[in-house]
Order: structure tokens, then sequence, then C-alpha cells
């Protein structure tokens, strides 16, 4: 288990805060994930649907890309991969790359620092669970690496809740 991220995981990890822009001019929560095999293909990528009460508030990009990985992979194949985020997976996406079989997590902007950008939003009611302790539960090993690049990850934000 690595403690810092490598040169591949800086390069996807910025690949996915550019798609967080991306989501953002498009007038979407500036969220973003990518699925990576153990070859450094991308078999997944999501940014967040469409902003509540319009969208589906469980359309999170971590579990729609790893959801789509899933439907792609084989569980061995999955164990390889590693899903790169945008920010820190809630409960619900850490629950469904769990489910999902994904080996190893990488994220860039931690959920303690995510809430001091989004303080009381609605639409982001954040829950005060790190993924780390979601997969802790598990019955299987998941690597996680986070935070990285955390300023470059919340720049993305500034604004974006006022």
């Amino acid at each position: 288990m690595t403690s810092t991220p490598t040169e591949t995981d800086l390069h996807f990890l910025r690949q996915v805060i550019a798609l967080s822009g991306q989501a953002r001019a498009q007038g979407h929560h500036p969220f973003a994930a990518l699925v990576v095999d153990d070859r450094g293909e991308v078999v997944a990528e999501a940014v967040n649907g469409s902003r509540p009460p319009e969208g589906d508030p469980t359309r999170h990009a971590e579990l729609v890309a790893v959801a789509q990985a899933a439907r792609r992979l084989d569980p061995a194949q999955l164990r390889r991969c590693t899903l790169y985020s945008s920010a820190e997976p809630c409960a619900m996406c850490a629950g469904a790359a769990y489910w999902c079989g994904v080996g190893r997590v990488v994220y860039a902007l931690s959920e303690a620092r995510l809430l001091t950008l989004t303080g009381s939003h609605p639409e982001n009611p954040t829950l005060a669970l790190p993924c780390r302790e979601v997969f802790a539960r598990g019955q299987r090993a998941v690597e996680v690496l986070g935070p990285a690049l955390e300023d470059e990850a919340a720049a993305v934000h500034v604004g974006f809740w006022d």
C-alpha cells in the first residue's frame, strides 16, 4: 500500500479535477470520477448528474463510474482497478465502490475540506463519514489514498456553493 501518490495517480487526479470543472461549467455539481485499470486505461468516466431537485441526487460521479466499470469488467479485473475521484467518496459512493469490487480509491479533496466550501448548502448535506471508515467495515480490503492535490480540487468549488 502506498502512502503517497505516484506520478500516474497525480496524472489521473488532475484529469478528474479538470472533468469536475467541466461539470461545473455545464451547470452540474463540480464532481467527477474515473475508473482506471491496471494498464492505465480509463474504463469508465462520469460527472455528477443534474442538480437537485430536477435531477437524481444519487447520481454521484463515483457511483456512476464504478457501476459502468462493473458492467464492463469481471471481478478479478475490478480488484485491480483504481477509482479516481475529485473529492472523497461519500458513504453511498464508497459502498458502491466496495460492492462493485474496486480495489483502490484515490481522491483529491477531503470530505472535511469540502464541508468548509459547501457549508450548510442544501444541495450537499455532507455526511461526516470518511470513506476509510466505510471500507474498514467490509470483508475485503480497499486501498485508499488521499487527500492529494487538495488545493487544486478545492479551486473548482470556490464560489459554486455561495
